[in-house]
């Protein structure tokens, strides 16, 4: 690409058209510091990104023990390539000054530095003192979606079969929970049935609560590179804010939040009407189709445009395109994940797919897309609340199989009740039952909804909190002991992506100080615990990361998710390979259910299902007289409305949601020039017409308030849906001045306003169904929104907003360093 892009006011870069069917044309992003040549690379080290879920893979460059840039592989089945903002600078916050670099305990009420026997020592006593006194269920493990498979293997063996806890889940329960509750209720279990590279032959995509353009960038890149190319798809887009992807869409939905059940009622219900289903399809691969018509019968396009407050005309020129596609391809995010019913409206989705016969063929499947670099190892190892390999934890055999793997008696296995979900780790822990909670990579004082009780609860004298991270975040601030991490690029281990493709990430330098791989520490632990098997060896047999991988392989042989043909020499000369890879697929499998339904059989199922209304579990009983064959289910969902909803007092709709250039609660985006110049501050969105409702301006400072909270920030008015207001989840207080700490005036994160609720089936919190006030409280003396303009926070009258370019801090297009 020309030097000459900048990659922050021009984030997906220039165009490579295609046409349907053709090869993604090569393109190579690369970034080095000022300063950096390529002749003066020492070493390309290879990588996966690790600020988003789409496995762009990378190669690390190295300079006299530094990073100091990086570049695309062009060969990489993922990017050929390209690499999003995130990917071209995050890198930099490896380096930041205030990384952590030595163990922290507290001691007289304050954090001071010690080594790291005081500080393992400290966490294995108070284990054995929990164990000795209340048992396994006082102690509970919440982690990240950023760290390697290898991490999470290792985590989930110590925490289910060393401690034998139920309390083990990830903030991927934020974000991933959904899709991989979805895929079990329709499939009988986890894992992507589509692939990437379905973009190439898709003449229909539709992205339902899917900002690609901002969560996926390269991927965004590759529909626009075939938006640009002869024969383009169509998008389908559903999502309340003017998105880049709206902007290019068809048809583009805006529903009430909380309505997306209805919505898709609506679409089925026109799709089956107009008979644009696959009846031969439907008849060999699927169960419940009858149920699910009848279900469907009164949901009109009219119906369902009173409840969305969309035209019913809309719907049906939706309806038309999805139902006339010859090759359909439908991605979900967390639009639908964190909004009411989330669950139900995921698998009505699915159920798009499969009563059009769109599945298992070139451009036809579902992406129920992750927020995190490695969720889907989370599910896959069991450290997000399922069992490794995608067991059944309510099926015997497959406890008893996982006991053969571990050599563990089955009984040592917590299966007497469903993995505990993170919210109630959380309540747990405020009723006192939890005494130990262990986080490993992530921040929950920022990311959990209804933040000043996460803060009551992590502030309990009687809760002993382990946080393991980079830096002293908020949640760091609070805990007992602190551990300081390696991270991406100074350990090594393996990602997985959105859709199935494995890559190998390789230690290229030396962590800081007296950072430890976080595999490195759950080994230590382990080994301090004195943890066994029944025989009397060690319970955690490996050594380093190479060594976990092979004993994941044995868990995970036979599953769905096979990785037996895989090795780390394999991955090094191959790149991204997807799984199942065994001996009858060496290469991996592109896209999953070609020759049918695999895994929903009854005995081989993850899962037997859950009410999608209630979330009431479907016994083994009635799963086996609903799906004896192992068919897809096609499960009906009727809409009820939201938990909370608008009134006089509260009368706007409050969805929060990601931007661009950050990433989680910016840890590390806030510490990279580049991103942080992009969206510096909090800001909040709503429509033309509410500001004037409001009399309110661009730029001025506004409160939002909802029935738990505040926050404050500028005003920047969007394309956004009226009535709604939206909050950018990013922002905490590492990096504030006291007078924005929470509680005080001026508080920005937004999860103070959001409410404590949950999908009944997933448990995956909503952040999507608040009702919320605005209130101005300083008129703007001509400063304007710090919102990005390149992005779905775009102003509706971009003459009163300077563009977001690469900024001061974004020296990359000051030197011509991205290439």
């Amino acid at each position: 690409m020309r030097p000459e892009v900048d990659r922050i006011a021009q984030p997906w870069g220039d165009r490579t058209p295609y046409g349907r069917g053709e090869t993604w044309p090569l393109r190579v992003d690369s970034y080095l510091e000022p300063g950096a040549t390529a002749d003066a690379v020492e070493r390309w080290v290879p990588a996966a990104s690790l600020l988003h879920s789409n496995g762009d893979a990378m190669d690390v460059a190295v300079a006299h023990g530094r990073i100091v840039g990086v570049r695309g592989r062009p060969g990489d089945r993922v990017n050929r390539g390209r690499l999003g903002p995130k990917d071209l600078f995050g890198w930099q916050a490896n380096q930041a000054e205030d990384r952590l670099t030595t163990p922290l305990v507290r001691d007289g009420g304050r954090l001071v530095p010690c080594g790291w026997d005081t500080a393992m020592d400290r966490i294995a006593a108070r284990t054995r003192e929990l164990l000795d006194e209340s048992g396994p269920g006082s102690i509970g493990f919440y982690t990240s979606g950023q760290l390697f498979l290898e991490d999470y293997y290792t985590l989930t063996v110590i925490a289910r079969a060393g401690i034998g806890t139920n309390h083990l889940d990830g903030n991927t329960r934020l974000c991933t929970a959904t899709a991989a509750e979805a895929l079990k209720e329709t499939f009988g279990c986890d894992g992507q049935p589509a692939s990437y590279s379905d973009i190439d032959h898709a003449d229909v995509v539709a992205l339902f609560g899917h900002n690609m353009a901002e969560t996926q960038p390269v991927l965004w890149m590759r529909v626009l590179d075939r938006l640009e190319g002869p024969d383009p798809p169509r998008l389908v887009c559903v999502d309340p804010r003017l998105t880049p992807v709206a902007r290019r869409a068809a048809v583009h939905l805006a529903p009430r939040a909380g309505t997306n059940v209805a919505l898709l009622d609506a679409l089925l219900h026109e799709i089956i009407r107009t008979g644009r289903i696959d009846r031969d399809f439907v008849e060999a691969h699927t169960v419940g189709f009858h149920e699910l018509t009848e279900r469907l019968s009164d949901c009109t396009p009219a119906w369902a445009a009173d409840i969305c407050d969309i035209p019913a005309g809309k719907i049906v020129e939706a309806a038309e395109i999805i139902g006339g596609a010859e090759r359909l391809l439908s991605t979900v995010l967390q639009g639908v994940y964190q909004s009411h019913q989330a669950t139900a409206a995921a698998c009505q989705v699915n159920n798009l797919q499969l009563i059009r016969g769109m599945l298992g063929r070139p451009g036809c499947g579902v992406l129920q897309m992750n927020g995190q670099p490695s969720a889907e190892n989370t599910r896959e190892c069991g450290a997000n609340g399922d069992l490794p390999g995608f067991r059944n934890w309510e099926n015997d055999a497959h406890v008893k199989d996982l006991a053969r793997i571990w050599n563990v008696d089955p009984s040592r296995i917590p299966h007497y009740a469903p993995p505990t979900p993170a919210l109630q780790i959380f309540r747990y822990a405020e009723q006192g039952s939890i005494r130990m909670l262990w986080i490993t990579g992530t921040n929950p004082l920022v990311s959990l909804p209804d933040l000043h009780r996460i803060r009551d609860i992590l502030g309990q004298e009687r809760l002993f909190t382990v946080v393991q991270d980079l830096y002293l975040t908020e949640t760091a601030q609070l805990a007992d002991v602190v551990l300081p991490a390696a991270t991406w690029a100074e350990k090594t281990g393996t990602l997985t992506n959105a859709d199935r493709t494995v890559h190998l990430c390789e230690k290229a330098v030396d962590p800081p100080g007296q950072a430890r791989p976080d595999l490195d520490i759950l080994l230590d632990y382990a080994s301090r615990m004195d943890l066994c098997d029944k025989d009397g060896h060690p319970l955690v047999g490996w050594h380093d990361a190479e060594s976990a991988f092979e004993a994941w392989k044995e868990c995970s042989r036979g599953r769905a998710c096979d990785y037996t043909g895989m090795t780390y020499e394999r991955l090094r000369d191959a790149g991204g390979i997807q799984w199942p890879c065994a001996q009858d697929a060496p290469d991996g499998i592109e896209r999953l259910y070609t020759e049918g339904i695999r895994w929903a059989a009854p005995d081989d199922c993850e899962t037997y299902g859950k009410d999608l209304v209630t979330g009431a579990s479907v016994s083994e009983t009635e799963y086996r007289a609903l799906n004896p064959g192992g068919k897809a289910v096609l499960k009906a969902a009727e809409y009820v409305p939201p938990h909370e909803t608008t009134d006089e007092t509260y009368p706007l709709q409050l969805i929060t949601g990601r931007t661009l250039y950050h990433f989680h609660t910016r840890t590390k985006t806030g510490r990279t020039p580049q991103l942080n110049a992009a969206a510096p501050q909090m800001w909040v969105e709503i429509s033309a017409a509410e500001a004037l409702r409001h009399d309110v301006a661009e730029g001025d400072l506004v409160e939002v308030t909802s029935p738990r909270g505040s926050v404050r920030g500028r005003l920047r008015i969007t394309g956004i849906r009226d009535g709604t207001v939206f909050l950018p989840f990013h922002y905490g207080y590492w990096d504030t001045p006291a007078g924005h700490r929470p509680g005080a005036q001026g508080a920005r994160a937004a999860n103070e306003t959001t409410i404590t609720d949950w999908d009944p089936v997933s448990k995956q919190p909503l952040f999507k169904t608040a009702a919320a006030r605005l209130t101005l409280v300083e008129r703007s003396d001509g400063t304007v929104s710090p919102a990005p303009t390149t992005t779905a926070s775009a102003p509706v009258d971009p003459h009163k907003v300077p563009p977001t370019v690469g900024g001061p801090a974004a020296v990359a297009r000051q030197s011509g360093g991205a290439l």
